[in-house]
């Protein structure tokens, strides 16, 4: 029996260092590391249009049992948020823990709390209202009767229905980024400029042009294209078949406040699986092309992370 529970926290273990990598690589200067050794962890979280008078620090702690047989411990702290919010909010995170039993769901609470702070931000005449203690929730472990939290708001996101194409439609350039190899799999970022959906569409018919780059496993895109007269972003994703990369590189996107602009990563499967390392790559090379066109010099982006990179003596596609 303890050598199955051994078994199990090493294996949790190693389920929690791949979760927290993947998390430290799409939110970077958000995510902070409180004490490794105990597992615990903060991220701060805005809104997705960095409203900054809505902002959530979860702070968590991950116990030996996570994922497979507890939820992470976790405090909600906001000097704004109490009352019924903070019960309903808490109550949303404890509902997904309960839908994903035995899953890693970091990554659906920040995504939860990011819709909460969008819908608060949006609303006509709020004002954060400081509380004068910051309360802390945590989650009780035996106690299963969680409340249903309110169905969201209607979000930013939209799903496009592109117009035909244009022959007046200008193209925007294509510019494509360094490989990054890990374990035989390729992947590269291209990205190029856009304001119009259908412009995305024409991208992607160009770029499958190419028949390397429309040969690859997954080709795997999100885009945002900021509104001005409506102030608020009309912004879409697709996995093609690499589940939730596509939703991932979006979030990217929206952390960096990148406007104007589509980013597709390719990925050339090299026959060895590489687990949620995947994702740390995609993000990798997507947020170096955008450090190295520019798109992130305003958010103050420090140095680039990669495995192995091959020279490119192009801006060809690979």
């Amino acid at each position: 029996m303890n050598e199955w529970m051994a078994e199990s926290e090493e294996e949790n273990l190693q389920k929690q260092i791949d979760e927290i990598e993947a998390l430290s690589s799409i939110y970077q200067d958000e995510w902070c590391v409180i004490d490794e050794a105990s597992r615990i962890f903060c991220i701060r979280i805005v809104d997705e249009l960095e409203n900054p008078k809505w902002t959530v620090c979860l702070q968590v702690m991950l116990p030996p049992e996570y994922p497979t047989a507890a939820p992470p411990i976790y405090q909600l702290n906001a000097a704004w948020l109490g009352g019924q919010e903070r019960i309903a909010l808490s109550n949303s995170l404890e509902e997904i823990y309960l839908q994903n039993s035995g899953d890693c769901i970091l990554f659906l609470w920040v995504v939860t709390i990011r819709d909460f702070l969008l819908v608060k931000s949006q609303s006509a005449d709020a004002v954060p209202e400081i509380q004068k203690t910051t309360e802390e929730v945590e989650v009780n472990y035996q106690d299963d009767n969680f409340i249903a939290c309110q169905p969201p708001a209607q979000q930013v996101t939209a799903k496009v229905v592109f117009p035909e194409s244009s022959e007046d439609e200008q193209l925007p350039p294509m510019t494509h980024g360094e490989p990054i190899t890990d374990r035989r799999s390729t992947f590269q970022a291209h990205l190029a400029p856009v304001v119009t959906p259908n412009q995305v569409k024409l991208l992607l018919q160009e770029l499958y042009r190419n028949k390397k780059i429309a040969n690859a496993t997954h080709n795997i895109y999100a885009y945002r294209i900021y509104c001005e007269d409506k102030q608020t972003f009309l912004q879409d994703c697709e996995d093609d078949g690499e589940t939730a990369a596509g939703g991932r590189l979006l979030h990217l996107l929206q952390i960096l406040d990148v406007r104007n602009v589509m980013v597709v990563v390719s990925r050339w499967y090299g026959g060895i699986l590489l687990g949620p390392d995947r994702f740390k790559h995609i993000n990798n090379c997507a947020r170096n092309v955008l450090v190295d066109e520019g798109y992130t010099e305003l958010a103050g982006e420090g140095p680039r992370t990669l495995i192995k990179r091959k020279k490119q003596k192009s801006k060809k596609g690979k």
